[in-house]
């Protein structure tokens, strides 16, 4: 097994040894983390708020003057998916495609003509040589996707929830928001299954895009694996350190 997820089993269990938080603690590690993460997956995908801006944005609700409109209701709307994905894992309720088209629409609540549905134009990441899924076939891979994830039993929970993101972003199902959206069902998951959600960091962009191209060139999935443990491996400590 991979000894950052034995350190990660063994933060859980200090960690569950700590449970439960007082409200307070959860909201202060809730509103720290969802500013961050919304900054962050956002301006991964380009977005040109900084922290400072996206927090001004989610919680005083300011517009930035000279920011696009779209980077503004960006902020808005991955706040709401991510509030979203927690009522999702109070209900535990398996993941489902309504799920992902519900995730997807807030996300992309600035373009209602492409939120909640698939594209229908084929498309290719730059710079890449990943084989994304033809618009004909997304409906279908999508299906395939949900079913091997529900039956898969060999791999390690988190080998299994990476592979999850990786083919998730492979077939690219959206015209646009599919990192975003794919980031928040990682999350889902994630937390559904005793976990932290993570923020993977707009400042490791590139080694998140060099795990990427690992896995489509080489089917190589340890690096995207090593990567979702780090992060994982610093909320954990950073809600024990809180706690202790």
């Amino acid at each position: 097994m991979n000894k950052k997820i034995e350190q990660i089993e063994k933060l859980v269990l200090k960690l569950n040894s700590l449970r439960p938080f007082t409200s307070g603690e959860l909201q202060r590690l809730n509103e720290e983390f969802v500013i961050e993460y919304t900054y962050d997956s956002n301006a991964i995908e380009g977005s040109t708020l900084t922290l400072d801006e996206t927090a001004l944005v989610l919680k005083e609700n300011i517009t930035i003057g000279e920011k696009p409109l779209n980077d503004h209701l960006a902020a808005i709307g991955h706040k709401e998916a991510y509030f979203y994905v927690e009522e999702l894992v109070k209900n535990k309720e398996p993941l489902n495609e309504n799920q992902i088209l519900d995730i997807h629409s807030l996300v992309l609540m600035d373009r209602p003509q492409d939120k909640g549905k698939y594209r229908n134009l084929p498309v290719r990441i730059m710079g890449t040589s990943a084989i994304l899924s033809e618009p004909y076939m997304i409906k279908k891979h999508m299906e395939e996707l949900l079913e091997w994830y529900h039956s898969e039993s060999d791999l390690n929970l988190l080998e299994k929830l990476t592979l999850l993101h990786l083919k998730f972003e492979t077939i690219h199902p959206f015209i646009d928001g599919n990192g975003r959206t794919g980031r928040l069902i990682l999350n889902l998951e994630l937390m559904k299954n005793s976990f932290v959600p993570i923020n993977i960091k707009n400042k490791d962009k590139r080694r998140y895009y060099d795990a990427f191209k690992a896995y489509n060139e080489f089917n190589n999935y340890e690096l995207m694996v090593d990567l979702i443990c780090d992060y994982l491996i610093e909320e954990i400590t950073r809600f024990i350190e809180i706690k202790e």
